[in-house]
């Protein structure tokens, strides 16, 4: 499965369709999210009345975790497999959400819909021009003053280097560091993220996580960024 944008724009890489039917799944939150969200909602709003995006959600293990607290939730990605999954998952255990197949560059939203949106890097899967569109329309469906996690990988980070270039800024055919077998990965640096977060968006924080494992012969370096930004609502 491949959703396409346009005839050139691939805004998701149809391993992760195979790597979901071989049975991938993520059974519990990512620590980033939990703060995130615990940080940025609003202690004055009935957290029911607490609108959470996911977008690329996977098996909706970080939505799972919003669900059980109390917040209403919403995810979307391109695996069928995957949303599947999640879905079962959260009639399993009596869990009110909203699951949606499709692209995040085109999402099925209204404008000014949710408080929270979160990207684990998902959005990192994909070139710079979807990854941008992606993020236009992350803006268009947050509320005003709404606020957006986005978690893309880093270009320090051990991987790259053992990839190829392909084409709009991702990279291709990695073989070493944590990120084999994954497919395609767009590795972002600072200039990236200033340009695709301009006078629409408030940076709250911008953080540059680069961690290196002593233990493995090569010194394997995993380096990610993480992003807060709250939307400016523009009249």
């Amino acid at each position: 499965m491949s959703t396409k944008d346009d005839d050139n724009i691939v805004s998701f890489d149809p391993i992760w369709e195979t790597i979901y039917q071989s049975g991938h799944e993520q059974r519990y939150p990512w620590d980033l999210v939990v703060s995130f969200v615990y940080r940025y909602t609003n202690k004055d709003i009935i957290r029911s009345d607490v609108q959470i995006l996911e977008v690329g959600c996977g098996t909706g293990s970080n939505l799972w975790f919003a669900a059980r607290e109390g917040f209403s939730t919403t995810g979307i990605d391109a695996s069928e497999t995957a949303i599947d999954h999640a879905k079962q998952r959260f009639i399993a255990e009596g869990l009110r959400g909203n699951f949606h197949v499709g692209s995040f560059t085109d999402l099925p939203f209204k404008d000014k819909s949710y408080d929270l949106i979160i990207d684990r890097a998902a959005i990192t899967n994909c070139g710079l021009t979807a990854g941008s569109q992606a993020i236009q329309e992350i803006h268009r469906v947050l509320k005003p003053n709404g606020v957006f996690l986005f978690n893309p990988y880093a270009q320090e980070h051990s991987s790259r280097i053992t990839g190829i270039s392909g084409q709009d800024g991702v990279t291709i055919n990695i073989t070493g560091g944590t990120l084999t077998g994954v497919g395609q990965i767009c590795f972002y640096d600072k200039n990236n993220i200033h340009q695709i977060f301009s006078d629409t968006w408030d940076l709250l924080s911008m953080r540059h996580l680069v961690m290196e494992d002593l233990c493995q012969p090569d010194h394997s370096i995993h380096s990610e960024w993480r992003v807060i930004a709250r939307k400016i609502d523009q009249p």
